[in-house]
């Protein structure tokens, strides 16, 4: 008689609704850029505090996230690669983006720049100067936002980077963090997002070499994963936090994050 109505409260505890506490998460799929900088760190806390909402991070390549958002491993998404989200959205995974901050991209490469690329402003010239003289470039190769703009100024450039697989072109597959950590083993050049580069902490003599190209503009947008295809995503919590990361509030905050007195994301909302 014990077990029988032992059993039956299990049974009861199984079928209670969840207290509000433990449902009130979203699951943000997101870049490293936006997490290993410690911007995350900086903005969540402010918004939970606001309202009581956690934001769990999965901090992956751009592509990679937008392919778990799109296969409902998310409620949430939180990325920079404009025409890649603007798909999302036309196949029906999203409810729509929106811009949220910007930076930039700037290529790094050893100090004594074997390439002879340092101080350019045209960041296609100097990859086709690297190919030209086969020195050493490490891509994160994962389909993230880094990459894909990557790939975008090697064809502006005219070179194919392919040919160089083995020999100068080397594809790490990995994220930005160990992609420099590579780079700066190998005295290798790298794109990477200037965010991620301040706040990497094993620059060794690298430095940045080539930037301020409008070609290496960085935007982030955010979209809230449409119910309708998962029916599991809490579009209405991910609101919130998409509403009030665009707001004057959020704006602010996000401006206000620095290290070594830098400020690393640009709101631009609209």
């Amino acid at each position: 008689m014990f077990n029988h109505m032992k059993s039956l409260a299990v049974v009861a505890l199984l079928l209670a609704p969840l207290p509000a506490w433990a449902e009130d998460f979203i699951l943000m799929q997101s870049t490293t850029s936006t997490q290993n900088s410690g911007l995350f760190d900086h903005l969540l806390p402010i918004f939970t505090e606001k309202t009581g909402i956690e934001v769990r991070v999965v901090a992956v390549g751009t592509g990679q996230a937008i392919r778990n958002a799109a296969n409902g491993d998310g409620d949430i998404l939180f990325v920079h690669a404009k025409q890649a989200e603007e798909k999302f959205v036309a196949d029906g995974f999203g409810l729509g983006r929106a811009d949220v901050m910007y930076n930039d991209f700037v290529i790094v490469g050893p100090a004594d720049d074997p390439a002879g690329v340092a101080g350019q402003t045209d960041a296609t010239a100097a990859l086709a100067q690297i190919a030209d003289k086969g020195a050493v470039f490490a891509s994160r190769g994962d389909d993230s936002g880094t990459h894909k703009a990557e790939l975008r100024l090697w064809a502006v450039s005219g070179t194919d980077p392919s040919a160089g697989a083995g020999t100068w072109y080397r594809e790490t597959g990995s994220g930005m963090g160990a992609t420099l950590n590579i780079a700066v083993g190998m005295g290798a050049y790298a794109l990477t997002d200037r965010a991620t580069w301040i706040s990497f902490g094993n620059k060794g003599t690298h430095r940045i070499v080539v930037e301020g190209d409008e070609r290496l503009f960085n935007q982030y947008g955010i979209i809230v994963v449409n119910p309708e295809k998962h029916a599991a995503a809490k579009a209405e919590l991910a609101q919130q936090f998409v509403d009030w990361i665009l707001s004057g509030e959020g704006q602010e905050a996000i401006a206000a994050f620095k290290v070594d007195g830098q400020q690393l994301f640009f709101p631009n909302a609209k």
